[in-house]
């Protein structure tokens, strides 16, 4: 398999890389001969007891997720699983597409984002090099750290062949802390009290009364998510001292098991828009103060919008209804200011044609993404176009 993707590179045909192609939609068109990375799919060699394992990228998020959790370990970033999201089944999705993507959950409020975990990598260059970086300790690199520049890539600056990530214990219990009936500054002021706090809050979410989450939250309610992960033992202390800090607030109840599993996971994977084809779907990052105001200006400039917060308020999740031209991306760009960015997850081709579906880079910032660019692909076969250059 690895002499057939050299060979494919060499010949100098523009390459359209795949995996599980669990996101098909995902980036701009790509017009190139498919190559799937799929093929390379085994557990190279897992270090249960140093945190370590190295895997093809073609490795299923769900087989591995089932190798950790024998060993009571996880991927703590939470990959989300976005196959609904395009009309896909779930389960589709690989090791390689979630680095390449660099899409994390809402553990990364507290474990980090993915490029955070990956500590090394071997690829395979636009001109047929294969090229290694990074290895199985954390501190592990001196100059340029190549494993994190290729993830968030979307396979545009080298296709992987083999990945070194970090895992992590997997919590023996989470609970999750529901304020109900707050909202605005209110709702913001609480997310940001809670992660300030001493009670190293796992993940933090907002869902306003309008999300449709029937039968996992209270139908109508807006409600403030705090999830504590953990021993049952810290859990629990953490979890009086975080009622404590907000007692007064709103009204209070705490989920578990498997009723607060299912409702972090129907956000993690971005269901209540999954669900709703007529909706085209944004993914937003802003600084976390700033994610009530920018989800309720835009709500307020299109009523029709369907939003919530993660991250504490540094992700808004977002849905526009589908029929405008440029997919709402004068309104959604034009609320973010200058420290945000924003990213068209879900739209047709032909809007995506006319609307960049990243967020423009700066001139000096765009000038140095292309001269990187020029270095691992230089003559521009690996997935052209996919970001927009």
């Amino acid at each position: 398999m690895l002499t057939d993707i050299i060979d494919a590179v060499r010949a100098g045909q523009p390459l359209r890389i795949t995996g599980g192609d669990s996101k098909p939609g995902l980036g701009h068109a790509v017009a190139g001969m498919p190559l799937s990375v799929s093929a390379l799919r085994a557990v190279i060699s897992y270090e249960p007891a140093e945190l370590i394992l190295v895997a093809g990228p073609g490795l299923p998020l769900i087989e591995l997720s089932s190798l950790l959790a024998a060993r009571g370990q996880a991927l703590a970033f939470d990959p989300p699983d976005l196959g609904p999201l395009y009309g896909r089944p779930a389960g589709l999705g690989t090791l390689g597409g979630v680095v390449a993507t660099g899409l994390s959950g809402p553990g990364r409020v507290k474990a980090g984002a993915v490029r955070d975990h990956v500590l090394g990598m071997t690829a395979i260059a636009g001109d047929g090099r294969i090229f290694r970086s990074g290895g199985k300790v954390v501190k592990n690199v001196t100059g340029f750290d190549l494993p994190k520049l290729l993830t968030g890539a979307h396979g545009t600056l080298g296709i992987m062949t083999e990945i070194v990530v970090k895992v992590l214990p997997a919590p023996s219990l989470s609970k999750t802390l529901v304020l109900a009936g707050i909202e605005g500054d209110d709702a913001s002021r609480a997310l940001a009290d809670a992660l300030g706090s001493a009670a190293e809050v796992g993940a933090a979410a907002f869902t306003p009364s309008y999300l449709p989450l029937d039968g996992l939250l209270p139908d109508r309610t807006p409600c403030v998510l705090l999830r504590l992960d953990g021993v049952s033992v810290s859990v629990a202390e953490r979890l009086s001292a975080l009622e404590r800090l907000l007692a007064g607030r709103a009204a209070m109840a705490v989920l578990d098991g498997d009723h607060a599993a299912a409702l972090w996971a129907c956000l993690r994977d971005a269901m209540p828009l999954a669900e709703r084809s007529d909706l085209d779907v944004w993914r937003l990052s802003v600084p976390p103060m700033a994610g009530m105001g920018v989800l309720m200006a835009i709500k307020a400039a299109i009523p029709r919008a369907v939003g919530w917060l993660d991250w504490g308020g540094g992700l808004i999740w977002l849905g526009l209804p589908g029929g405008m031209a440029d997919a709402g991306a004068g309104t959604v760009r034009g609320a973010l200011g200058l420290d945000g960015h924003a990213t068209l997850m879900r739209a047709p081709d032909a809007v995506k044609a006319l609307v960049p579906v990243f967020q423009p880079l700066p001139g000096p910032l765009a000038a140095l993404t292309a001269r990187v660019k020029a270095q691992f692909d230089p003559a521009g076969i690996l997935n052209p176009g996919r970001m927009g250059v």
